[in-house]
């Protein structure tokens, strides 16, 4: 199957892919302008020591398929190395720096909002029980990742080429194995080691991320049902999730503070946006598969438009929540000045979007996640 590369993106057609052989292809450095700027689009920098560019280059999708091929050879000859490799990039590492940071941030504010929880932490305890959760967090981030990969191989090998299943690093064997593993293995954490609230809650987002992808149902089809199901897990289920658990481990009842409020109606919002931004580089792959998403029924450059929109609204209703909130609720200069900052870089990043260089929306993407992510900072110093 011919693997389609656009201009913009990697200059080049990076060859054929055939479903379970090395990408025979070479891809030549070259250099893009854009804005004025040198892009290069190329990791000639890379060799074998330095792989981890291209598993944490600067942008997703950008990748040397030279470097591709090699990692594809060596996961079909059995190397371990090689395989775990393929396993970290099968779980998507940019969902799970979002899970890990929601953790973190979640145990923190948990933390900071209990009196004594902090000067008294009881460590032997409650550490092992919270590695135990981010292991069955991660699992389910796995398990619906991974799912989507398997069903979505086809439209993969257009859209995202470089992922392992689409490019046989990791055959669809390997991939189910790793799948079933995680889907039975993190509630069952769950279901021993939390209440049972939590499992059903688990549960949920686990169902809600297989039938995402898993026909009948493919509910990514519906650009509607896709946003409200990625906002549900990622925006809501896992920020209560994992603040209630941490309450629930050091003995202290949940309520709903102004803050965690905050953080749930905030990234569901976030989520949501996410959700309808992902598909903006993928508009090929998707009409080609007949996927409908709002990129492709209304254009790159007016979903980034609302979206940018939508998201300066957020920041702005999270700077009135602190201006108009009771007094204490919040710490004020986080609140206000910390999303006055993110407003500006997501204004500024999205003015210097190109909606016709794939490239350009591939990193306008990025940066919505880097905002993601720092809003994950912001919450533990609310």
């Amino acid at each position: 199957m011919t693997l389609i590369a656009r201009a913009d993106a990697f200059q080049s057609s990076i060859g054929t892919l055939p479903r379970h052989s090395p990408i025979n292809v070479h891809r030549s450095t070259q250099t893009s302008m854009n804005r004025g700027r040198d892009v290069s689009l190329g990791y000639t920098g890379c060799n074998d020591r330095l792989n981890s560019c291209l598993l944490m280059g600067s942008v997703e999708g950008d990748f040397d398929a030279n470097i591709l091929n090699k990692n594809v050879e060596e996961a079909q000859a059995g190397s371990v190395k090689a395989l775990l490799r393929a396993f970290y990039k099968f779980c998507r590492p940019h969902t799970i720096r979002g899970t890990i940071l929601a953790s973190f941030a979640g145990t923190i504010r948990a933390l900071i909002d209990t009196p004594g929880a902090i000067a008294n932490p009881q460590w032997a305890v409650r550490l092992p029980k919270a590695l135990i959760g981010m292991v069955a967090l991660l699992m389910g981030n796995a398990f619906i990742v991974g799912i989507n990969q398997i069903y979505d191989v086809e439209i993969d090998k257009m859209n995202k080429p470089f992922l392992p299943v689409a490019s046989g690093e990791l055959s669809k064997k390997l991939a189910w194995t790793a799948v079933l593993a995680c889907g039975t293995i993190g509630p069952a954490i769950v279901y021993n080691f939390f209440p049972f609230l939590l499992f059903k809650l688990y549960m949920a987002g686990w169902t809600l991320g297989a039938i995402y992808s898993v026909p009948p149902f493919r509910t990514k089809k519906n650009p509607i049902l896709a946003g409200l199901t990625i906002a549900t897990v990622r925006g809501f289920l896992l920020n209560f999730g994992v603040y209630y658990a941490v309450k629930d481990a050091i003995g202290s009842s949940f309520s709903w503070s102004p803050k965690v409020a905050f953080i749930a109606r905030f990234m569901t919002v976030f989520a949501t946006v996410i959700a309808v931004t992902k598909d903006l580089p993928d508009t090929e792959g998707d009409k080609a598969n007949q996927i409908e998403t709002f990129a492709t029924q209304i254009g790159v450059d007016r979903i980034a438009k609302g979206a940018s929109l939508c998201l300066v609204a957020n920041y702005i209703g999270a700077i009135a929540t602190g201006i108009f909130a009771k007094a204490g609720s919040f710490n004020l200069v986080p609140m206000i000045g910390g999303h006055l900052a993110l407003a500006g870089a997501l204004i500024f990043h999205y003015l210097k979007l190109e909606s016709e260089s794939l490239g350009s929306i591939k990193t306008y993407y990025k940066h919505i996640w880097d905002l993601f992510y720092l809003e994950y900072v912001l919450y533990t110093l609310i």
